[in-house]
């Protein structure tokens, strides 16, 4: 029903997609629609809530003694699932995103949600509120680096998104030296020329 909804919305034009249109496309009953989807709009954000729940319920479960980065790392690189083979999807959802004004205004709120779960599980390592300066600092700077990571895979489109945010996160966690970024890139293989 996913892939029918981003069809229609980039052949009809979002606002010109109703719920009815998508659900007849689908062979399935609006009702059946509401099964799945709370809005038109959560179409294109489901997978992404998925994400950020499954990144939340990871680091309520790390160990004490597993470095924070590394656990940042391990749940975000855990929680996604894309192959290169989902660029195309990926792109149309992001191209409507950032083209449709409604659903650009709601894309805040849900990094704003992925940022939450990373700042708040550093809190509880620093033993700091959520939204202090540094908690919040690394749900920000993880943030920006998988977002960086997802950009230049889905420019490129060959290898899991997977494999650009490990190299993406390694990097952060060591402050970017010029020696972990070579041990990053070493470790990939040729992909490692690409995504340095």
């Amino acid at each position: 029903m996913r892939l029918i909804a981003l069809r229609l919305f980039a052949e009809c034009g979002f606002d010109n997609t109703t719920i009815e249109h998508i659900a007849a496309e689908a062979g399935v009953s609006e009702r059946t629609f509401f099964r799945y989807f709370t809005t038109k709009a959560s179409v294109l954000w489901t997978d992404f809530e998925t994400e950020v729940e499954t990144i939340r319920a990871s680091l309520t479960s790390v160990p004490d003694d597993v470095p924070m980065m590394d656990a940042i790392r391990g749940a975000v690189v855990a929680a996604n699932h894309y192959h290169a083979d989902d660029v195309p999807e990926m792109r149309m959802r992001m191209h409507l995103i950032a083209t449709v004004p409604a659903l650009s205004f709601s894309a805040a709120e849900h990094y704003e949600a992925w940022e939450r779960a990373i700042s708040e599980f550093a809190g509880r390592r620093l033993d700091q509120p959520a939204d202090s300066l540094y908690p919040l600092t690394i749900g920000r700077a993880a943030l920006a680096a998988c977002r960086a990571a997802y950009d230049r895979w889905s420019a490129r489109a060959d290898d899991d998104l997977t494999i650009y945010l490990d190299a993406a996160l390694i990097a952060l966690a060591a402050g970017f030296a010029p020696e972990a970024i070579e041990r990053a890139t070493a470790s990939f293989g040729q992909l490692g020329a690409r995504v340095s």
